[in-house]
């Protein structure tokens, strides 16, 4: 049966080269990155938006009815579909059903085909029947096999017009007025434009008839974008109506990024619909599903994005996520071609943070990315996947990334006398924590952060399994980690030591950095003792439902919102904000130190979990979101799908469907 949502939620259909379409429930576009037309002019960057939605509206014998919603500034709604509509449903992909009344039911379904990253627009009239399953009889459970029925009410007449409305700019950006756009009809498709020189043109393949009437339909009013303090407004073409008779027959549009060839756009939709549905089935669940929005094409290889809608794929991000996205999902042979990819990316024992959306060189200003990259690839040579060839290559890049570390590289990064890494440099963010706004690093963490030790000494040890170089190493950095961040007189571990370089200066704010010292990574660096201090600090100052604030909320820099313009957003990003990926590392820790029993993993499922599972149907739908606000009700911001947040979610499910049972604790880190 199909479910209710809210009407500001979120749905996401991505191409698989970095484009998407993506809009809400209800029909309105709350942001800019709203659009039925987005594409990736160089994989999984250069991004433009072409085609931002539609108005679209039915007519009968007796009535009106909008199937769009559009908001006007100043903050005028018109017109409104809500009214009409009855249901939604997410599976196979976003369908709607809106109603007429006497005169039945119309359908309208949307979907990207990642074979050939084209937009598939569908409406058809059916009988009245409001909470009927959306997905029609025939077909392949929800692939419609077309043809009119005619059995919602045989003599109405059931007009169909749609106005696609274009713009044609950056997606970051915002579309206006002006004298330069170009309406006129070009050859692609049944009917296409080319609106401005330079960019990809819009091709439409229609079973409709097609009116030439240019308009603009000028000041939409982006609410999303104005609650986070940026400009809001925008201005849209629209070049003419494409009208149908679903009386006589069901509505198809197919839009495409570039030309498209083609004339029955019916049967060609039909056809998409099939192979889309196939493929998406072929997953075992619907967070399987949802996981391969983020894996996207690089140049001839593949890569993960971050999250969407304006991320594109980041290093420290592409590798925690793997390792729910694609190794607990089985995809291994696409995990093996990521790690061998960036494996020729090493520099100076530096992974690359950022690749620019304009496609520029490669951002090395991370210090915890090429650590990450180590915890992948041993997570991805723990499934017995790899070759002889690729387990050299992985090795030989991790040997130099501990390499350039112990050595010493960019941005202060390097191994001190006592075993631990030193980094940082004033006026640069290199941990996870890396919010700046200007020349202001929110939270530098300049000297020797908590889990960058946890991460190297895990990949000492790791890297120690094929080679005796690092273990001496390994040994002194974790004795050195145990004596200098246990806090002398209080639970849990220090943030930083060495903070600004200035020996025995600490930072000792409550953060969730120090879980990692006890769970998220292959090794735990803590005796039994300092591990329960460290778990029993993080529950009860740090633990909200949807993930671990930032910052306890007893401190005075402590920001319970994320709100208001950049500055204001930016200054609260890791000070009390929630994210939700730290869940992951945060029940790992948990499990380990009251032990791996059916017990503690269903009370684990119970309480930590279940409320991921239960956000999977807010916000972006079947996806879990970037960020939360510290304070309740811990409402969710920033990216509505985020690739780190749903792959922890996925690890710590597999990981508490198949893990072993470990009734001593001590035995999950000894």
């Amino acid at each position: 049966m199909s479910e209710r949502f809210d009407l500001d939620a979120e749905w996401l259909e991505p191409d698989g080269h970095g484009g998407f379409a993506s809009g809400t429930v209800g029909g309105e576009r709350t942001r800019r990155y709203h659009a039925l037309l987005l594409t990736a002019t160089k994989p999984p960057t250069g991004r433009y938006a072409l085609v931002q939605g539609f108005e679209a509206w039915v007519e009968t014998d007796n009535a009106r009815v909008a199937l769009s919603t559009q908001r006007y500034m100043p903050d005028v709604v018109y017109p409104d579909c809500t009214s009409y509509l009855t249901a939604f449903d997410t599976t196979p992909w976003p369908t709607w059903r809106f109603s007429l009344g006497d005169a039945g039911d119309i359908v309208f379904e949307l979907f990207v085909t990642k074979a050939s990253c084209e937009t598939v627009l569908r409406w058809r009239a059916e009988p009245a029947g409001e909470g009927v399953e959306l997905a029609r009889e025939g077909g392949q459970n929800g692939v419609h096999n077309g043809g009119h029925n005619g059995s919602h009410n045989p003599g109405a007449r059931i007009t169909l017009n749609v106005r696609l409305l274009l713009s044609g700019r950056d997606y970051h950006s915002l579309h206006h007025e002006n004298p330069v756009f170009d309406f006129e009809r070009t050859g692609d498709g049944n009917v296409g434009w080319r609106p401005y020189n330079g960019l990809p043109g819009i091709a439409v393949l229609s079973n409709g008839t097609y009116a030439h009437a240019p308009e603009w339909y000028r000041n939409f009013l982006y609410r999303a974008e104005r609650e986070r303090g940026l400009d809001a407004t925008e201005d849209l073409a629209s070049p003419g109506v494409f009208s149908f008779d679903l009386h006589a027959t069901d509505a198809a549009m197919v839009l495409h990024a570039g030309s498209l060839s083609g004339a029955d756009a019916h049967a060609h939709a039909e056809a998409l619909a099939r192979t889309e549905y196939a493929r998406r089935m072929a997953f075992p669940t619907p967070v399987e599903r949802a996981a391969d929005a983020y894996l996207v094409s690089r140049g001839q290889g593949r890569t993960l994005v971050a999250g969407f809608p304006w991320f594109t794929d980041w290093g420290r991000d592409t590798f925690i996520a793997m390792r729910g996205l694609m190794l607990a999902t089985g995809r291994l042979a696409e995990a093996e071609a990521i790690l061998v990819s960036w494996a020729g990316v090493v520099s100076e024992g530096m992974m690359p943070n950022r690749f620019p959306d304009d496609g520029g060189e490669p951002e090395y200003n991370s210090v915890d990315a090429s650590l990450w990259y180590v915890i992948a690839v041993h997570d991805y040579l723990a499934t017995g996947h790899a070759c002889a060839h690729t387990q050299a290559t992985l090795r030989h890049a991790v040997d130099a990334i501990l390499d350039g570390y112990a050595r010493g590289t960019r941005f202060a990064i390097g191994a001190d006398a006592d075993g631990l890494i030193r980094a940082g440099v004033p006026g640069v963010q290199l941990t996870w924590m890396d919010a700046k706004v200007d020349s202001w690093v929110v939270t530098p963490r300049v000297g020797k952060p908590v889990e960058i030790q946890a991460l190297w000494v895990n990949a000492l040890r790791i890297a120690s399994h094929w080679t005796d170089a690092w273990r001496s190493l390994e040994h002194r950095a974790n004795a050195s980690f145990r004596e200098r961040f246990t806090r002398s007189a209080a639970a849990g571990l220090l943030d930083v030591v060495d903070a600004d370089h200035e020996p025995g200066k600490i930072d000792s704010k409550i953060r969730p950095n120090q879980i990692f010292a006890v769970g998220g990574l292959p090794y735990g660096l803590l005796a039994r003792d300092q591990a329960e201090q460290v778990v029993a600090q993080v529950e009860a100052e740090l633990w909200t439902p949807l993930g671990l604030r930032t910052l306890s909320p007893h401190d005075r820099d402590y920001c319970g919102r994320y709100l208001g313009g950049p500055r204001e957003r930016d200054a609260a990003y890791h000070q009390g904000t929630v994210w939700p990926w730290l869940m992951g590392p945060f029940v790992d820790a948990w499990l380990r130190v009251h032990g791996s029993t059916a017990a503690t993993r269903a009370e684990a499922r119970d309480r930590f979990l279940a409320p991921l599972l239960a956000h999977l149907k807010t916000a972006g739908l079947g996806h879990v979101s970037e960020i939360a606000d510290g304070d309740a009700p811990h409402t969710p911001r920033g990216a509505p799908f985020q690739a780190w947040s749903l792959g922890e979610l996925i690890r710590i499910e597999h990981w508490l469907r198949h893990a072993p049972e470990v009734r001593d604790p001590g035995d999950a880190w000894a």
